[in-house]
């Protein structure tokens, strides 16, 4: 699993690591049972504050994509009641959707943005 931050792309990075994260579970790249690396580490790695990776962590805990253990670490859970690949295109193209209207474009250039975005 890699993860990158962009510190200049307006989202918390606490946020990216999140959605990177969740992204890495619903695509199968973190299958169930896999450990996902210390905070410290992963917070050294990214070039963030440690709390800011806890965040992250906490986040995905309390909605079931994580669990963590002293002896274990933090390993891949299976939600109860997880999305299928479905419904969360759904919701990212909703959220997608939001903001190209909160930038006033009209759905020709917001599919157009989209459409550059999958070929590249």
């Amino acid at each position: 699993m890699k993860i990158v931050v962009d510190t200049e792309n307006g989202l918390a990075p606490w946020r990216q690591v999140h959605d990177q994260v969740i992204h890495a579970i619903t695509t199968g790249a973190l299958p169930e049972g896999a450990r996902l690396p210390p905070i410290r580490q992963l917070a050294r790695d990214l070039g963030l504050a440690s709390g800011t990776v806890a965040r992250a962590y906490r986040e995905l805990e309390a909605a079931g994509w994580v669990a963590t253990a002293r002896a274990r670490g933090t390993v891949v859970t299976i939600p109860a009641g997880r999305p299928d690949r479905t419904a969360l295109l759904h919701s990212a193209a909703a959220e997608f959707a939001t903001h190209a209207q909160d930038l006033g474009a009209d759905l020709d250039t917001a599919l157009d943005a989209v459409r550059a975005a999958y070929r590249s």
